[in-house]
């Protein structure tokens, strides 16, 4: 009963964390996360800090214990040439009170040695901690500096993908119907294309019709030159009948052309064929 609550919890908290990720903006995310980097370069900085303070404070230390040991060995050479004059000057007091005065700096001589020693190990660990801590600070430092660089450009591909995005919708919106109410462009370039063919096939129908007009102008013309040249040749053979006998058919006679023009007849040629020249 516990483990299925258990898991259940856990099942619930997968399911509310994946949500949040898909609602959260990148660009908040990529700030925490830099935000984040930055918490812990500060924190690596503290610690290195620190470790490279006590590694100061070791060879300060060392420093003055070796000022110490020296100063004592030098009191316990001086305690003993002290002790040695006052025996040559048969001052057996003074030379026994030099001599432990000289072994009491000897005592303390063995004590600063070990601490020296222990200092200088010290003194050894804490270097050595200090360049690793050094060495991490310019790693992280330099890590660091290549994150900033990566939220840059990961910013910049954010920002070209939402323009990317709005164009989409944008190309989406104008592809799509707008209702009824307002009409598409494919409805109104339809409607312009249909209006520009009519106009251009009413145009090609009125020059069709002016050009009958003007043959049938051209035809009526011809057909009263050809009525009147017609009446002029029977008036003509009408004359010519009265004053001599007409010629035998088919004969190569010719008709003497009237005062506005000549006409020739053709051997056997008829009213009908002259007509129709």
């Amino acid at each position: 009963m516990f483990k299925g609550l258990k898991r259940q919890v856990k099942y619930q908290t997968a399911k509310v964390n994946s949500k949040l990720e898909e609602r959260a903006d990148p660009k908040i995310q990529l700030e925490q996360a830099i935000a984040e980097a930055q918490n812990q370069q500060r924190l690596l900085m503290e610690r290195a800090a620190t470790v490279v303070a006590r590694q100061k404070q070791t060879e300060l230390q060392l420093n003055r214990a070796m000022d110490d040991l020296a100063k004592i060995n030098q009191s316990t050479r001086q305690a003993l040439v002290l002790a040695q004059q006052a025996a040559a000057a048969g001052d057996a007091t003074k030379a026994a009170q030099y001599n432990q005065a000289a072994e009491s700096f000897a005592d303390q001589l063995v004590s600063l040695e070990k601490r020296v020693e222990d200092l200088k190990q010290m003194s050894l660990q804490t270097a050595q901690a200090s360049e690793q801590a050094k060495a991490a600070v310019k790693q992280s430092a330099t890590r660091y500096q290549q994150q900033l660089a990566e939220r840059n450009k990961l910013l910049g591909q954010l920002e070209q993908a939402r323009m990317q995005e709005q164009l989409n919708a944008a190309t989406s919106q104008l592809n799509q119907s707008v209702g009824s109410d307002v009409p598409s462009l494919e409805q109104v370039r339809d409607k312009i294309e249909a209006r520009y063919a009519k106009a251009v096939g009413t145009s090609e129908l009125g020059n069709a019709t002016v050009e009958s007009r003007m043959l049938e102008v051209q035809e009526a013309v011809v057909g009263a030159q050809a009525q009147s040249r017609l009446e002029q040749i029977k008036a003509q053979m009408a004359l010519e009948a009265g004053g001599a006998a007409p010629e035998p058919a088919g004969s190569a006679g010719t008709l003497a052309a009237p005062a506005t023009g000549e006409l020739s007849m053709p051997p056997g040629g008829t009213e009908g064929s002259s007509a129709e020249d």
